[in-house]
């Protein structure tokens, strides 16, 4: 008879210690404000050039539980090209690979600066001698477009050309 009482206290001692013990839930992957900081860019695109001739069209999605934002560009003229950006938390920045159906390959590092993220990096410039540093510029604007603005130099820094100026607009 005394087994028979024992056990339902057993279980109630047991399930109230659990019950004040909760396990915590861990935090999903990813999900820190700075892992959110480029997600103005994620949406379907057109995209046009400085002077108002579409350049092309681009898709930005959320990809692998949402750390990765996955660009897939098609340009007007045929061009195809897809980025891979992340949040580095290790680093504490902004990472983009870019490849492109030329052979072409960039990588970018850097972060927000004010609303703008701001990504650059450098490649060995085609004529062998030296490095071509690239800066590309992503900025929200007021009325839901973003602005791109892709430039280059090869003198350090010094002085800048620009490769690409251009604004997303929702499609």
């Amino acid at each position: 008879m005394r087994c028979l009482v024992l056990v339902p206290l057993i279980l109630f001692v047991a399930g109230t210690v659990v019950a004040q013990d909760p396990t915590p839930t861990p935090e999903p992957p990813c999900s820190s404000p700075e892992h959110r900081q480029f997600d103005f860019w994620v949406g379907d695109w057109s995209v046009k050039d400085g002077d108002g001739q579409v350049a092309g069209s681009n898709r930005i999605e959320k990809i692998l539980g949402g750390c990765v934002l996955w660009e897939q560009w098609r340009g007007a003229g045929g061009s195809v090209g897809f980025s891979y950006n992340l949040y580095d938390a290790a680093r504490g920045v902004w990472h983009q690979t870019w490849v492109d159906g030329n052979g072409g390959m960039l990588s970018l590092d850097g972060g927000l600066e004010g609303r703008d993220m701001v990504l650059r990096g450098e490649r060995p410039a085609k004529e062998g001698s030296g490095a071509v540093h690239h800066e590309i510029r992503w900025t929200p604007l007021e009325d839901g477009r973003v602005r791109q603005h892709w430039r280059a130099s090869k003198d350090g820094g010094a002085t800048w050309k620009d490769l690409f100026v251009g604004y997303y607009a929702r499609t």
